[in-house]
């Protein structure tokens, strides 16, 4: 189990978090777990064209450079293929040239996570008296998502109950009502992310009594760089050359090429 929010108060960490995981173009810089300065843009075809204008942007106006930096934060995936690696090459790439740790995070942990603070901050029914589920959910076509789950209450617990997947939403939403009714939980339930495209399924997976909250939200890189923290004040290091995305699954394209060289 994580606590979020405790960290050593006698050392300062200014970190530059991003991600490209999704149709949105998400940075921040965060200094001791507080966003102070972000961007938000959507134009996913041209991720790679604006990703390092917008960062020097970003550094620019808060009179920040590299050298001032403690460490890159970047979103690591799931999501869009071409997404995933564009912040992930511009995350190695600067990680390098400035000679600086490199942290990876789990794009659905961040979504989650960034999710979380903003139900925190509108103080949503259910969510300060009893440990709450986020499960953030991206779409991936087919009636499929990218998703995990994580519980969280208002002490500052943050725990993966399941770790990063691609699964049918139909049924997923399905397992996580059936978990929320049993009679040892007493957790609360949100969807979070990309939940307009899957919002019939998950209502379909309601059943008499409960009730499956839903909060579409887009990426949030302060959150990016509020998990990254934690695991740089833990001493945990990514290495610039062997990091690479995380996938979870083959490009359509690949699997299709694989599929076609083995007559399938």
């Amino acid at each position: 189990m994580k606590t979020i929010g405790n960290r050593d108060e006698d050392s300062s960490v200014t970190l530059l978090s991003f991600d490209t995981s999704t149709v949105a173009f998400s940075a921040a810089i965060v200094k001791d777990g507080i966003l102070i300065d972000s961007i938000l843009s959507f134009s996913e075809r041209n991720h790679s064209v604006r990703i390092l204008s917008e960062i020097k942007e970003l550094l620019t106006r808060n009179g920040l450079q590299g050298k001032d930096l403690d460490a890159i934060a970047v979103g690591q995936g799931p999501g869009s293929y071409t997404g995933v690696r564009i912040a992930v090459t511009a995350a190695k790439t600067l990680a390098w040239a400035w000679n600086k740790p490199l942290m990876g995070v789990s794009s659905l942990e961040a979504l989650a996570f960034g999710a979380w603070n903003a139900l925190r901050a509108a103080n949503e029914d259910g969510v300060p008296d009893r440990d709450t589920w986020i499960v953030p959910i991206m779409d991936a076509r087919r009636g499929q998502v990218y998703t995990s789950r994580y519980a969280a209450n208002e002490s500052g617990k943050w725990e993966t109950v399941d770790r990063d997947g691609i699964r049918l939403i139909s049924d997923w939403a399905s397992r996580i009502e059936e978990e929320a009714t049993s009679d040892s939980c007493t957790a609360a339930v949100w969807f979070v992310g990309d939940t307009a495209t899957h919002l019939t399924a998950i209502q379909q997976a309601e059943k008499s009594g409960t009730r499956l909250r839903v909060l579409a939200c887009d990426m949030d890189a302060a959150a990016v760089g509020q998990l990254a923290e934690l695991r740089f004040r833990q001493g945990e290091r990514d290495d610039v050359h062997s990091f690479v995305p995380n996938y979870t699954q083959l490009a359509e394209a690949e699997a299709k090429l694989i599929a076609a060289s083995r007559g399938e």
